[in-house]
Parts: C-alpha cells; sequence; structure tokens
C-alpha cells in the first residue's frame, strides 16, 4: 500500500463513522419557554425523545432576544402575538405556529388571613399595600392582570402598590417570600396550593399560548418533532397535569 493509499485510508475510517453519528452529535433543540412553564418543562423535556436545553423567561424579552439574533430553535410563549410578530418579520416559520394551551390568572396570597375568594376588590382594601403583576410591557399574564383590573374599575386606584415581576414566575417570587402581599399569577405555579381565586372567563383577554419554530429552527430536525409532542395525547396530558386548560385537539 502507498503512502497515499494509507492517508486515504484513514481519513475515511474517521469520515465514515462521523457521518454514521451525525444525528447523536447535533446540537441540543434550544428551547425559549414562557415563564408559566418553568415548574412543567422538566416534564415535558423528559416526555420527549431528544436532547434539550430550556431556557424560561417573559415572551416579550425572547422576542427582543430572537429578533437580534439569540440561537433558539422554539419559542413557547404565553399568548401568540409574540410567534405572529416573529412570523411576520421573517423569524419564524408562520406555518409551524399552533395554541398549545390556555393560561390561567389566579389572585393568590400566601397569607391565609388575607381572603381572597372575595375576588379583585380585595385590592382596594387599605390593608392591602403591596400587589404583584408581571409586567405587562413584555409578559402576557401582566398584559391580562392589566386587562382585569382596568375592567374591574381598580387599575387607576391601585397603581400606587404595585410592584412588577420581570415575568409571572418572579412575581410569584414576590408573593411567596412576603415582598408583596397579594399577586396575580399563573394556576400552574400554584400547583394545589391553598388561598387562590381563579379569575373568571371574560375578565381579560384569553391566555392563548403559542409554540412557533423559528427561522434558525427549520434547520434542526428534532423542532417540529417537539411541536409535534406538544400535540400529541402525552403532550398534552402534561400540559393539563401541570395546571392548564387545553385548546381543541388538533393534528
Amino acid at each position: 500500500m502507498t503512502v497515499f493509499q494509507r492517508c486515504a485510508f484513514l481519513l475515511s475510517s474517521l469520515i465514515v463513522p462521523l457521518a454514521l453519528a451525525g444525528p447523536a452529535l447535533a446540537a441540543p433543540l434550544r428551547i425559549a419557554a414562557a415563564a408559566d412553564l418553568a415548574s412543567c418543562m422538566p416534564a415535558l423535556t423528559a416526555g420527549f425523545v431528544g436532547e434539550t436545553s430550556v431556557t424560561t423567561g417573559a415572551s416579550g424579552s425572547f422576542y427582543a432576544q430572537i429578533r437580534n439574533g439569540a440561537p433558539f430553535d422554539i419559542l413557547m410563549s404565553a399568548d401568540t402575538s409574540y410567534p405572529q410578530a416573529l412570523a411576520d418579520a421573517g423569524l419564524a416559520d408562520g406555518a409551524s405556529m399552533f395554541v398549545y394551551a390556555l393560561g390561567q390568572l389566579v389572585l393568590w396570597s400566601a397569607d391565609p388571613a388575607l381572603k381572597t375568594a372575595g375576588g379583585l376588590q380585595l385590592l382596594a382594601d387599605p390593608s392591602v399595600r403591596r400587589i404583584a403583576i408581571a409586567n405587562p410591557e413584555v409578559a402576557p399574564y401582566g398584559r391580562a392582570a392589566k386587562a382585569a383590573l382596568q375592567q374591574a374599575g381598580l387599575w387607576d386606584r391601585v397603581q400606587g402598590k404595585l410592584v412588577y415581576g420581570e415575568n409571572v414566575a418572579q412575581t410569584m417570587q414576590f408573593v411567596e417570600s412576603g415582598n408583596a402581599q397579594v399577586g396575580l399569577v399563573s394556576k400552574a405555579h400554584l400547583k394545589d396550593r391553598p388561598n387562590g381565586w381563579m379569575l373568571p372567563a371574560g375578565s381579560h383577554p384569553a391566555l392563548e399560548q403559542g409554540a412557533i419554530v423559528t427561522a434558525r429552527g427549520r434547520e434542526h430536525p428534532a423542532a417540529a418533532r417537539y411541536l409535534q409532542f406538544l400535540r400529541s395525547d402525552r403532550g398534552r396530558a402534561l400540559l393539563a397535569g401541570c395546571g392548564f386548560l387545553l385548546p381543541p385537539a388538533r393534528p
């Protein structure tokens, strides 16, 4: 065997195994997930066959990051407006977008002495001095909370009491820690904790939560498969178990 032949043989012995291992060497699927999914994503990623890397936060912040080139393959937003805006800008695959869950807004306090069962009028009580909501500028739950307070005629009366979480997860932390006496948070963060009052349908715009494959995600072999998993009976059952309502099933 000549020197040239030996070099060619060694090179081919390296290339073939790498080619066969191609799918295994694919980068993890990078998912930007709304903050209300923080406690649910471990179960979802465990139920999905494939390596994932999940970051949770405010949907509006993720929208801005993706516009600025952040390398996310999927956005799981707490609304549909941010995914749609990415699609309109050519930064996501509009055909892939669908509503995977319906969020639920809850008035909640860690203090059992505060009776939330009376609803939002509790917030006008002089004894309630600090109320936590998510930032309406970047968080869909914050927009929903603001809309509910406006509809109840309370927004102007309670603005001086409001403390803003960057997202609904931080809002929950404010209430848990006592930095706020009461807050408008996600049902998904409460699990079975008492002292919560579910805001009725129609008190704020529906929290339709949309998922979409980004332009970058089109090149990832697992992106479309992950969205299909969210639509599956298994994925929907996991979301329901986390405290989300479900839209009608679709293929």
